[in-house]
């Protein structure tokens, strides 16, 4: 039996990683546009202590991935977590016979077209849309690059999703010492999607700020759930305050930051489309704002990854940095609560 879906195109947001991307082929492919779904909310959302060794982890989320990503869509995913190999193919297959392409965990040392390959152990995400039992080949889509969009021996696919993801050597970071486990994503579309015009943006826009400027509340401070930015700057400092005695602690905010640079990335990329569709160039110079924001995140993330063995050292640069990214989301905010203001002014009857 032969199965090959299509079109399944190519789609990646330069500061997203693999869930992002692969979140973003799936949704093209059920014909929703990955920028409208995938860079309307804004937020920060951490259950403290909950991070896990994945490059496709996304804060507050575990349960479902794609509801995370896609809070004001109709748009959720389901882990389904195999008893073992045979198990883990026969199910991925029967989903792709059945039409449905799927997202599947997977150790990049096994993936002969990733840079890693034979060499660095790592938990990544990636489309699987086909198969071919007489030639024995998968179909793969990932466009993180070095991108890559063709046929794997199943072989490879099976040692790539049964790893136990070991730490070999020292350059095995951050998403290692979590076994792969065979894991797979059922992805659920809902027939109801939000239409994209200004009243969503605005809708949009005013739940966002709702999120990032609420006070955090008695339930959350006892389940220690940090949210808006309230909880951004408590995770930030606390992370920064524990780096010198615990190498965790940059392990964490390592891997916390990529994800809230992805969505902060697609955010900007939103309201520039927003801005382009309905003529509206205050928009697209929010974009730049919350741009600016995405590059605080990334200078952030690589000062945290490179600290070094005397953390103690980073740490006022580090707190520099922070008390920079706070200052730039409160432009932003004050930007986009600005806009909202004057729309909700101009409305009849106001």
């Amino acid at each position: 039996m032969r199965v090959e879906l299509g079109p399944v195109g190519y789609w990646r947001h330069e500061l997203s990683h693999c869930l992002h991307t692969t979140a973003g082929v799936l949704l093209d492919f059920h014909g929703l546009d990955p920028v409208q779904a995938l860079g309307a909310g804004w937020g920060f959302d951490y259950p403290a202590g909950d991070v896990r060794r994945e490059e496709y982890y996304f804060p507050g989320a575990a349960d479902d991935l794609f509801g995370g990503l896609a809070p004001f869509h109709d748009v959720h995913s389901r882990w389904h977590e195999p008893a073992g190999a045979r198990e883990g193919w026969e199910q991925v297959r029967a989903a792709l016979a059945a039409g449905t392409p799927v997202a599947v965990a997977a150790d990049n040392f096994h993936l002969p077209f990733r840079p890693a390959h034979r060499d660095v152990h790592t938990n990544h995400l990636m489309v699987l849309y086909g198969f071919d039992d007489t030639t024995g080949d998968v179909f793969v889509a990932d466009p993180v690059p070095p991108a890559f969009q063709g046929t794997i021996p199943l072989a490879a696919l099976e040692a790539a999703r049964d790893s136990g993801n070991p730490v070999h050597h020292d350059r095995d970071l951050f998403f290692t010492a979590n076994p792969i486990a065979n894991r797979w994503l059922e992805v659920r579309i809902g027939p109801e999607q939000p239409v994209f015009d200004p009243d969503f943006v605005d809708r949009v826009t005013a739940a966002n700020l709702r999120g990032l400027r609420a006070e955090p509340d008695a339930a959350d401070v006892a389940a220690g759930r940090l949210r808006g930015l309230a909880g951004l700057r408590s995770f930030l400092v606390e992370a920064v305050d524990r780096l010198p005695g615990d190498p965790a602690a940059g392990d964490e905010a390592f891997v916390v930051i990529g994800p809230v640079l992805a969505v902060t990335g697609l955010h900007a990329e939103f309201l520039r489309a927003a801005g382009r569709r309905f003529g509206e160039p205050r928009l697209a110079e929010l974009a730049r704002e919350v741009d600016r924001v995405a590059h605080h995140w990334s200078a952030l993330r690589i000062a945290v990854a490179t600290a070094g063995p005397d953390r103690a050292a980073a740490v006022p640069s580090l707190l520099r940095r922070t008390s920079a990214l706070l200052d730039a989301y409160d432009r932003a905010l004050d930007g986009l609560q600005a806009r909202l203001d004057r729309r909700r002014a101009a409305l009849p009857g106001a």
